[in-house]
């Protein structure tokens, strides 16, 4: 999950002024991406189907910039369906409780060259955690369609136990964020 917020670094763009974007999610030029260790042994790996965002970037002044993803939980995906039950169960994710995972930024801070920290807040499992994305403006220009892009992708480590989230051997979960948005 560390990733899945990372996506949403709010450094520098070609643009002037500041602007509002949806992320693409209609157009598969998004993607919330996750992986853990299994057993200590390897990585299993998966992501989230089903997630919306807005980015509102000023290239002027990055600290201004806003970011903010929704999850629907139970659109895991660990190509699995076995697995993905038990993830979506009372153990991992209770997705029947806890449908959505919602991060929320409240700060960012630009570290240079495209690259940010963006401080949030993360709601979990019911539980909501002050959490920090590394993030990097991957590029911005205009599209074929007539219209303006821009372009983010994040890291962010998470502990599923400080969620309140029961999934040993591996409580630490990573979350990769690549995220395209649409300028409104």
């Amino acid at each position: 999950m560390r990733k899945l917020f990372t996506l949403i670094v709010l450094l520098g763009t070609s643009s002037v002024w500041a602007a509002d974007y949806v992320v693409d999610t209609k157009g598969a030029h998004a993607s919330i991406d996750f992986r853990f260790r299994h057993l200590n042994i390897s990585w299993l790996t998966g992501e989230f189907k089903d997630f919306d965002g807005t980015i509102s970037y000023d290239e002027a002044d990055p600290g201004a910039s806003r970011v903010e993803v929704n999850i629907r939980t139970a659109s895991i995906d660990s190509n699995n369906a076995e697995r993905d039950k038990h993830m979506r169960g009372e153990k991992f994710l209770n997705t029947s409780e806890f449908p959505h995972a919602h991060f929320v930024s409240t700060r960012v801070e630009s570290t240079g060259d495209g690259k940010a920290t963006i401080h949030g807040n993360l709601t979990l499992h019911g539980v909501t955690k002050e959490v920090a994305i590394n993030a990097s403006l991957t590029g911005a220009g205009d599209d074929p369609w007539g219209g303006y892009r821009i372009g983010f992708e994040g890291t962010i480590t998470i502990n599923t136990l400080d969620f309140g989230m029961k999934m040993p051997p591996s409580s630490m979960v990573e979350m990769s964020l690549y995220l395209e948005g649409v300028r409104r």
